[in-house]
């Protein structure tokens, strides 16, 4: 059975504790940042030629060309049709409602006119061109599909460009069909740091992207990481992470397994639970010893509660909520009588799930908001995924001839003070030109 850490802020060395726990160091080893740089310059360098030989190498797909490597639209189609009825039900009715919602982030442009006639405002439009990556092998996530693809058709992106790796050829019809409902324009089978590449700088073959989004492993992560800058990304995402605060009224069987959701994730995912009640700490202990054996992913599920889980005793909820906000987690459950009494003390955190029928699971399937999320404390600074990270803001400035006078003088004045005597004439000859 797991031995899960067992924390009380009454104990003087908690928070340094608590923050050891918490620590995440997401940067990739040397070996994997050199590998990885070596795979971004032969793309670079010989496009085509190394992501066919990466592609081989790694994936086992022995394509003769890099056309062989896209997947036509009719293919997705035919995925859509062939699985299962509720699979295609399921998808559809995950889709429909992450659109309702990123239906509601939308931004759109707007001006205003000053009373001298200058216009100010803000012109919204969304990306051309969005990279996907999509994990492949042992992993096969569609609801990422939906959740990814889905916000950026909904910003107005012309174009998402899909790389799913398939080792051995094998192709996951689910992933597919995900792809069709989400509205994906162009799907490549490939992947590791060399699809990053492919979708950073381009090929012949696949188009270059302006952003990349999507989850992978160590090495796409490390990828992402070396071509931001190139194109943009959408977060470095660490393990997953579940945090419950619960006021010990919950059925500890549903927390249990609230807690097993995310730790059946990997082996680094972090699952917590916060109570000021002792005794239901305890019981949650001991439902997790008699659930865990039943559970498919026993063996990742026990690394996860043995390395990084905890289960902490506060004095109160309040003092609960200074917890959450000092690891600002991924997932946040209130398990509580009144979470709307409690919410407004939390300030970090990805998603948070009020009441006791709310499970994170929903979150990341079909509830609506997205479950690309910041980890690793990042909540403290950043967002979940959504429309606006698809859309790009420029300024709108049209100056009347009296407010080119006005704002004239004044930027004049702070131009001369920084010693930039073009910007100060610049601004000095629209003056002049008043009478």
């Amino acid at each position: 059975m797991p031995d899960i850490q067992r924390l009380t802020t009454a104990d003087p060395a908690f928070w340094t504790r608590l923050e050891t726990l918490t620590a995440w160091e997401g940067v990739a080893d040397e070996a994997v940042t050199t590998t990885v740089r070596d795979i971004l310059a032969q793309v670079r360098t010989v496009g085509d030629v190394a992501l066919l030989e990466y592609t081989r190498r790694f994936d086992r797909l022995n394509a003769k060309q890099a056309g062989d490597l896209e997947i036509p639209p009719i293919r997705l189609q035919q995925a859509l049709h062939c699985i299962p009825v509720d699979q295609r039900t399921a998808l559809e009715t995950a889709a429909a409602r992450i659109r309702t919602y990123a239906e509601r982030q939308k931004q759109e442009s707007w001006v205003f006119t000053e009373a001298d006639g200058t216009v100010l405002g803000q012109q919204v439009t969304p990306l051309d061109r969005v990279g996907l990556y999509v994990p492949g092998g042992k992993a096969a996530y569609p609801s990422s599909v939906l959740m990814n693809a889905i916000p950026a058709k909904v910003a107005g992106v012309p174009e998402i460009v899909m790389v799913v790796p398939t080792p051995g050829g094998e192709l996951n019809e689910l992933v597919l069909a995900a792809a069709a409902v989400a509205g994906v324009d162009r799907v490549f089978t490939i992947g590791g740091a060399q699809a990053v590449a492919a979708l950073a700088y381009g090929t012949a073959t696949v188009p270059r992207v302006d952003k990349i989004v999507g989850p992978g492993n160590a090495y796409v992560a490390a990828a992402k990481r070396q071509v931001f800058g190139t194109v943009g990304i959408d977060m470095i995402a660490g393990p997953s992470e579940i945090l419950v605060v619960c006021d010990g009224q919950t059925d500890p069987d549903w927390i249990t397994m609230d807690l097993f959701s995310q730790a059946e994730h990997d082996e680094d995912a972090q699952p917590i639970l916060i109570s000021p009640d002792a005794a239901f700490l305890d019981r949650v202990a001991t439902r997790i010893d008699a659930l865990l054996p039943s559970m498919e992913r026993r063996k990742i599920i026990e690394a996860s509660l043995d390395r990084r889980a905890a289960l902490i005793q506060t004095l109160d909820l309040n003092e609960a909520a200074q917890v959450v906000n000092f690891i600002a987690p991924e997932h946040l459950e209130l398990s509580v009588e009144k979470p709307e009494a409690l919410l407004p003390l939390i300030r970090h955190a990805g998603a948070i799930f009020l009441g006791r029928y709310t499970a994170e699971a929903l979150g990341d399937y079909c509830a609506g908001p997205n479950h690309v999320l910041p980890t690793s404390r990042t909540a403290r600074f950043s967002s979940a995924l959504g429309v606006y990270d698809f859309q790009k803001r420029s300024s709108l400035i049209n100056c009347s001839p009296t407010g080119a006078a006005t704002l004239g003088r004044t930027a004049s004045v702070l131009a001369r003070g920084e010693g930039l005597t073009a910007h100060a004439r610049s601004a000095e000859y629209r003056i002049a030109e008043q009478p």
